[in-house]
């Protein structure tokens, strides 16, 4: 499940929170129409007396007390009603009211989650992401291949720029849609600005509105995370940090090769990508590192774990946003990749 225990338990506190407001309100509202509008309070109490005298009857076998108390107290509510408007109140002034009326700010009806509570969670799955409101834009639904040449033939593929991507969003919408049954890691890699970081962002958008719990990290922040884990003390901020980056259900590390590289980058690299591997944790990786590269700048058993467990993907073409500039240049506006 994407929430931890803690994040679920948190959740829960908050619609306790809610229900003990709304009672604390209704009990504030009594108080104060008792004070203001006497009769109500004597019609209250009215009604307590009387469904005293019908709990006996019934015991003594008066099976018409409850059709004649359900006479008498819906006259005396609905007199109720007629006061608070009358002062001005409205007339449901002495109800509870809720935040969702659907569950009753429960969470949930019956044992499913109800709408607001499936709704939260996707909004505090979206807080943990790190992607709050850029995928708003990048996503599947504002992908654009008209970026993309079918003229531009990658030397080493014999693919074009074209063809490299629609295979990139096949495999990419396939991630998506499968990823509750299949266990898939993916390699983004290729040239600077084609598109490697959005195809992420759009497979996250489509995860966290599935309730999925997707972390990402740029490279160098990510392992400045993991230095500051490495060397801290606090032990609880290492349990937070482990509870993201290992169990999260989607972990993305964006442009790899960007960081400061050496030999502790290197072996939180491989632990960090062995143990999603291990969990079956899915990972993307976006990097404008050749393959090659990845092997001599880690290590051959970094290599060895992508290459083996990840669908690797080449993406070639001309740097979009430097083509965006100049569509701009001449008065296009497009927003899209």
């Amino acid at each position: 499940m994407a929430l931890s225990n803690p994040q679920y338990d948190a959740l829960m506190r908050a619609y306790e929170q809610r229900q003990s407001d709304n009672e604390y309100t209704l009990r504030r509202h009594y108080d104060e129409i008792y004070s203001k509008i006497p009769q109500i309070k004597e019609i209250d109490d009215t009604i307590s007396s009387l469904g005293v005298k019908q709990a006996k009857s019934l015991l003594r076998g008066d099976e018409s007390a409850l059709a004649s108390f359900k006479d008498l107290r819906e006259e005396l509510t609905s007199r109720k009603r007629t006061l608070l408007l009358e002062n001005h109140f409205p007339e449901d002034y002495l109800e509870l009211h809720y935040t969702c009326t659907d569950c009753r700010d429960t969470g949930y009806l019956g044992t499913q989650k109800c709408h607001c509570l499936k709704r939260a969670i996707i909004e505090l799955l979206y807080e943990q992401s790190n992607l709050k409101g850029i995928l708003e834009q990048e996503n599947f639904s504002n992908c654009s291949l008209d970026y993309y040449s079918a003229n531009h033939i990658d030397p080493l593929t014999g693919r074009s720029s074209r063809e490299s991507m629609l295979t990139a969003l096949e495999v990419c919408h396939e991630f998506a849609d499968t990823f509750s049954s299949h266990f898939q890691n993916i390699l983004l890699y290729g040239d600077t600005g084609v598109g490697k970081t959005f195809l992420s962002h759009c497979i996250a958008k489509e995860l966290l509105e599935s309730s999925y719990s997707v972390i990402y990290f740029s490279a160098s922040g990510l392992f400045d995370l993991l230095a500051k884990k490495t060397f801290s003390k606090n032990e609880e901020n290492d349990e937070d940090i482990h509870l993201h980056i290992c169990d999260c259900d989607l972990l993305i590390i964006d442009d790899l090769g960007s960081e400061l590289s050496n030999a502790f980058t290197a072996s939180q690299l491989f632990t960090v990508l062995n143990e999603r591997i291990l969990r079956k944790k899915s990972t993307i990786i976006s990097t404008n590192l050749a393959l090659e590269d990845i092997k001599s700048i880690y290590s051959e058993r970094i290599f060895s774990r992508i290459s083996s467990c990840y669908k690797m993907l080449r993406l070639t073409g001309d740097d979009i946003r430097i083509q965006k500039k100049l569509l701009n240049l001449g008065g296009t506006n497009d927003v899209t990749p």
